[in-house]
């Protein structure tokens, strides 16, 4: 099974070798200044987002691989009815969310703890995991349609 520690000033994910057989790479390994927040997940189907990539899916048994998601990628070893650490990174990591079964709730509880702990700037503003952001209400893209509508205004109005 899938474990996390800290190794000097990176966050590992260490896995077996059938989790690396499966997930087709070795062990994720993040710097602990790019965890921003660490929450735990008891539904584990909540840890999924995004579309499966690399990695083995198998519904009811084990989810272990790269997700794609409009704001990057996540990274998963999820097996069904455990909790889930889950690990949320900023966007200079590698990926935006390591989610990891563990055999217990306590478990869980005790390893999120622990993570918050270490890492050096963990938000702690919500104990919940923040949604992904909708592509369509992002500032950039809000600001350049609020632009062209009345740039289109402006040529329209009479004058």
């Amino acid at each position: 099974m899938a474990r996390m520690f800290v190794d000097g000033d990176d966050l590992v994910l260490h896995l077996s070798w059938r989790e690396r057989a499966a997930a087709r790479r070795g062990d994720v390994r993040v710097p602990l200044t790019a965890v921003c927040r660490v929450t735990v997940e008891a539904d584990w189907w909540r840890a999924l987002r995004g579309d499966r990539e690399r990695g083995v899916w198998i519904p009811g048994a084990r989810c272990i691989g790269t997700r794609s998601h409009h704001a990057g990628m996540d990274f998963v070893a999820i097996r069904p009815r455990r909790p889930v650490v889950c690990v949320e990174l900023r966007p200079s990591a590698p990926f935006r969310l390591l989610a990891v079964s563990v055999p217990t709730d306590g478990e869980a509880r005790a390893t999120a703890g622990w993570l918050g702990r270490t890492a050096p700037k963990i938000d702690t503003s919500t104990p919940c995991r923040q949604p992904l952001p909708v592509p369509e209400e992002s500032s950039e893209g809000s600001a350049s349609r609020c632009l062209t509508a009345k740039r289109r205004g402006d040529r329209n109005r009479p004058r």
